[in-house]
C-alpha cells in the first residue's frame, strides 16, 4: 500500500496561491490518470487540475473555499488499495499505467507540467491545430497540460461557462462559439435559454440580519492587494484635459468605411490606444517603472500597453505587448482579442503581465472622469470620459462639439508635472486633430 500526496502544481508566472472553488471528487472515490480532480481559482483564472495519480482517495486537505498556497497538499491518493480478501486491487498480469507491455499507456499530465514523470523530459507542446482544449487561461498557456479527451471531445469554453451550461442542461459540445478560435462565450450559453444568467463565476451571497456578505473571490483579493499596494507605495498625482474630439469621431467614421477596416471594432478606445503608443516613444520618462531595490528608474523601449476590462471576475488589464509597432488594422483587431478573451476568462498569464502604461475607459459606463489608480510597476495610466455634445468654443463661435475629459494619473516620483503635462497635452492634441500625429514624431 503506497500512499501519494498531489501538491498544488505552479499554475502560473508569479501566483503563489489558488483558490478551491469546488471538488470534483470525495473521499473513498476511486481517481483514474488525468481525471478532472477539482476546479481552483488564482488571481488571473479558473483552472481545472486534472489527477497525476490514480488510486483511491484517502484525504482531501482542502475545504471548497479555503485558499491553498502553491506545494500545499491538495489530495492524498492510495494507489494500491487492498480489497476485502487483503490481496492487492491491482492485476498483476496488466503491468502499471505507463509501463511499457502494460494494458494501457498514460502519462500524468499536471497543470503547468505535461512530461512523463520519470522522464525528466521538457514537456512537448502541442502546436494549435483544429481541435482545440476546454478550459483556462492556463490551458491556452501550456496545451500539453490538458488530457488528452479534452482535446477530441469537449468544445472549447472556460469552467464558468461550462457550469452554466451544465447549470441548465446544456450539452456544450453542441454549441457553437462566437469568441475567437470557436471559444464558447457566455452570451451564447445564455441564447440558448429565457431566464437571466447565474452569475456562474461568483459565490452566492450569503444573507442574514439584513445583510449580505459575499465571499471575496481569490482575483477581487489580488485586485485589492495590488490596489492598495500601488496607492499606498507610488505618491499618485492626477491631471485632468477636457478635449473636442469631433474631428477624431469623423476619422473613425471614414475609416470604418474603408474595406480594411470593416470587420474591425474601431472606436475613440483604439484610436487613442494608436496615439498614446506613438506619442509614449517621446516621452520615455513616462513609459517607466521605479526600482527602490536597485535605486534606479527603469525606462522600457517598447510600449506594452494595458487595458483595463471590466470581467464577471474582476478588473483584469490584459497587455498588447509591442504597441508601438502596430499599424491601427492589427491594434484595433488585437485590442478587440484580448478584450474578448479578458471577458471570456481565457487570457493567458503572459497576456496579463509586462505593462508599462495603461488605458481605462470609464466613459462607457456614462462618467465624465476619474482618477484612476496606477498598476502596479507603471508610471502612467489613462482614463477616457464619456464622449458626449456640449456647448463648445469653435473658430471663434459657440458650437455644438463632442467632447471627452482624459484623466492622466502619474507616480510623481518618476515623473515630474512637466512631462506628464505634455504627454498629456500631446495626446490632447492629436484627439482634437489627428493630423498633429506629425508634429509629435
Amino acid at each position: 500500500m503506497t500512499a501519494q500526496t498531489f501538491k498544488l502544481p505552479d499554475l502560473g508566472e508569479g501566483l503563489t496561491e489558488s483558490e478551491v472553488l469546488n471538488w470534483k471528487i470525495k473521499v473513498g472515490e476511486h481517481v483514474s490518470l488525468n481525471q478532472i480532480i477539482a476546479e481552483v481559482e488564482t488571481a488571473k483564472a479558473v483552472v481545472e487540475l486534472p489527477s497525476p495519480f490514480a488510486g483511491i482517495v484517502q484525504k482531501l486537505h482542502a475545504d471548497e473555499g479555503q485558499v491553498v498556497p502553491v506545494g500545499g497538499p491538495l489530495v492524498t491518493f492510495d494507489d494500491h488499495p487492498v480489497d476485502a480478501q487483503g490481496q492487492d486491487g491491482t492485476d498483476p498480469g496488466a503491468g502499471s499505467p505507463g509501463e511499457k507491455g502494460g494494458a494501457a499507456e498514460r502519462t500524468p499530465t499536471l497543470v503547468g507540467y505535461g512530461a512523463p514523470a520519470a522522464s525528466g523530459k521538457r514537456p512537448a507542446r502541442r502546436g494549435r491545430g483544429k481541435s482545440v482544449a476546454a478550459g483556462s487561461a492556463a490551458d491556452d498557456a501550456n496545451p500539453a497540460s490538458v488530457p488528452e479527451a479534452a482535446w477530441s471531445t469537449v468544445a472549447r469554453s472556460t469552467p464558468p461557462v461550462r457550469k452554466l451550461a451544465r447549470d441548465h442542461g446544456i450539452d456544450i459540445a453542441e454549441v457553437k462559439g462566437s469568441g475567437p478560435d470557436g471559444l464558447v462565450l457566455r452570451r451564447d450559453i445564455e441564447a440558448l435559454f429565457s431566464s437571466p444568467a447565474e452569475p456562474a463565476a461568483e459565490p452566492l451571497p450569503i444573507a442574514g440580519n439584513g445583510q449580505t456578505r459575499i465571499k471575496i473571490s481569490a482575483m477581487r483579493r489580488a485586485t485589492a492587494k495590488a490596489m492598495v499596494q500601488s496607492a499606498f507605495t507610488a505618491p499618485h498625482a492626477t491631471e485632468f484635459l477636457t478635449v473636442d474630439v469631433t474631428k477624431s469621431l469623423e476619422l473613425i467614421d471614414k475609416l470604418r468605411a474603408r474595406r480594411e477596416f470593416r470587420d474591425l471594432k474601431l472606436n475613440i478606445t483604439s484610436l487613442t490606444a494608436l496615439v498614446v503608443s506613438r506619442l509614449l516613444l517621446n516621452f520615455p520618462s513616462v513609459n517607466a517603472r521605479w526600482d527602490g531595490e536597485n535605486d534606479e528608474i527603469i525606462q522600457f523601449a517598447d510600449v506594452n500597453l494595458g487595458m483595463a476590462v471590466a470581467s464577471e471576475r474582476g478588473l483584469l488589464v490584459p497587455v498588447l505587448k509591442q504597441a508601438q509597432n502596430k499599424p491601427l488594422t492589427l491594434l484595433a483587431a488585437e485590442l478587440t482579442e484580448l478584450i474578448g478573451h479578458a471577458r471570456a476568462g481565457s487570457l493567458t498569464a503572459s497576456q496579463l503581465s509586462g505593462g508599462t502604461f495603461s488605458i481605462t475607459n470609464v466613459g462607457v459606463f456614462g462618467v465624465d472622469a476619474g482618477t484612476p489608480i496606477l498598476p502596479p510597476g507603471q508610471t502612467g495610466i489613462l482614463a477616457l470620459g464619456q464622449v458626449k455634445p456640449r456647448p463648445w468654443e469653435y473658430r471663434g463661435e459657440v458650437a455644438l462639439r463632442h467632447t471627452s475629459t482624459l484623466a492622466l494619473s502619474f507616480d510623481h516620483r518618476v515623473v515630474d508635472g512637466k512631462e506628464a503635462s505634455e504627454l498629456l497635452a500631446g495626446i490632447g492634441a492629436v484627439l482634437e486633430d489627428p493630423g498633429m500625429m506629425n508634429f509629435f514624431l
